[in-house]
């Protein structure tokens, strides 16, 4: 749930220099051993071909895509530890997931993710989805905008093979602000064994509540900014078999035996019915979804902070404490 983003050029974008820039088997131990690579012998594969990049030699990385999964060229922002070109360690990884009206370079540019990570071992890579919800959607009228299939079919393992990482369940973290905390919520439930701690900073919880708020603002943003009238989860009718399956609520059982870190505001700015709309409907929806993890027997921590719908810089160092000591060590 975010503030309406602007419209988005995708043509303008396509060879977009952003930033100092930039599995094998997903979920298998394989990457692990294979022989170490030097973040600039990044090359293509599992569906991805680099059209542009900026591999500096300093900790951030960038680099831009053509693949069939969408329409136009998605870029990552890939983001190192301090000493990763010459310790020849391997890190566990963090998928940084964006909100709506951001892309790539959000926390990099707004949110300070440089200072906030240093000294940290752990690779963050911070994927575009656009107003895309993290979903492929039902329908599309602008093109391929398959989020689901870039990011986890495509992104996830060539970073396992492009970068010295732990490619395996307790090498991975994925969090999140806003649709990209769903966005956490979603892929941790649907590819259980991909990550140990999921963390949603101010992201819904809950899709089908309230008549299914949430479902409806992302049919309706995705429309107006990314699918040129398509939508997410189907409109008037829903694809219920979609929304049951990416509902956090209908999936409690896939989030046993992890991590979980949520946090949102309760007080949000009374002159901004944006900001209101979002978090009140965050914060119900957190809420419903802790009381069913503590029925269910599913440890889980929480925050609840005064203001509205924001990325707290704070809480995500403390979030960050709570990921290093549950993923692997870098070594």
């Amino acid at each position: 749930m975010d503030h309406t983003p602007a419209v988005r050029r995708p043509v303008s974008r396509r060879r977009l220099l952003t930033g100092a820039a930039g599995v094998a088997a997903a979920g298998t131990f394989a990457g692990a051993l294979a022989a170490p690579l030097p973040a600039s012998a990044a090359r293509d594969g599992h569906g991805l071909r680099i059209v542009d990049r900026n591999e500096n030699g300093g900790r951030l990385q960038y680099y831009r895509f053509a693949t069939d999964a969408i329409g136009w060229d998605p870029a990552v922002n890939v983001l190192l530890p301090d000493g990763y070109h010459t310790s020849g360690k391997r890190y566990p990884v963090l998928y940084l997931l964006h909100g709506g009206a951001g892309d790539f370079r959000q926390f990099h540019m707004h949110d300070n993710i440089i200072n906030l990570t240093a000294g940290r071992e752990i690779i963050i890579v911070m994927p575009d989805a656009a107003t895309g919800w993290y979903c492929n959607p039902v329908s599309s009228n602008t093109g391929p905008r398959n989020w689901e299939t870039f990011h986890m079919a495509q992104l996830l393992p060539w970073i396992d093979a492009n970068f010295r990482t732990f490619a395996e369940y307790n090498g991975r973290a994925v969090a999140g602000f806003s649709m990209g905390g769903f966005g956490a919520l979603k892929y941790t439930a649907k590819y259980y064994g991909h990550f140990c701690s999921v963390s949603s900073h101010s992201g819904p919880a809950s899709l089908r509540r309230d008549f299914g708020t949430v479902v409806h603002w992302a049919n309706v943003s995705s429309a107006a900014v990314e699918l040129g009238g398509g939508t997410v989860y189907g409109a008037p009718l829903w694809d219920e078999a979609r929304v049951t399956a990416d509902n956090p609520m209908q999936r409690l059982e896939s989030y046993r035996h992890k991590r979980i870190f949520l946090a949102a505001g309760t007080s949000p700015d009374p002159w901004n019915w944006l900001d209101i709309a979002n978090e009140t409907q965050v914060l119900a929806g957190q809420r419903e979804f802790r009381a069913a993890l503590g029925r269910a027997g599913i440890p889980h921590e929480w925050r609840e902070l005064p203001g509205g719908h924001f990325f707290r810089h704070d809480i995500f160092v403390q979030d960050l404490n709570g990921m290093l000591g549950r993923l692997r060590r870098a070594g």
